[in-house]
């Protein structure tokens, strides 16, 4: 599966606890990131990482064209609602896309463990399935 790293600056700490403890699994599919969080996660776990521009550059808006066109099959976007600052990604558009396409997102620690979870057992293949039945 393709899998989008963001993190806001606030979270970018939690995501890269997250990739430590999830390398097995992540390390499994092909990953993709906004610049900085790509750059932090992949020099603390040695996972490759596709790394896009910063947020701030258009990096979550490259990572919302794949996206769109399909080529993206998980978001976790830890992202800080308390205090936004500009120049973060952009939630709202992230999560439209990705509902939309029918793609997971997990905007919290707490969805993206129910979700890679999920991808460990293969309970989120279910898009192969859909494509295969015509939908």
């Amino acid at each position: 599966m393709n899998i989008a790293l963001i993190a806001h600056d606030a979270k970018k700490e939690l995501m890269t606890q997250f990739c430590i403890a999830y390398c097995g699994i992540l390390s499994r599919h092909s990953l993709c990131a906004t610049g900085t969080t790509g750059k932090i996660v992949s020099e603390a776990t040695g996972l490759h990482i596709v790394k896009y521009l910063s947020g701030s550059q258009g990096g979550d808006q490259q990572i919302g064209a794949r996206i769109a066109c399909n080529e993206i099959d998980l978001l976790l976007l830890f992202r800080d609602p308390l205090n936004p600052k500009p120049g973060e990604p952009s939630d709202s558009n992230l999560v439209r896309l990705c509902d939309v396409h029918d793609i997971p997102v997990a905007t919290n620690i707490a969805t993206a463990e129910a979700l890679i979870h999920s991808l460990e057992r293969g309970d989120l293949d279910w898009r192969n399935i859909v494509h295969q039945s015509g939908r």
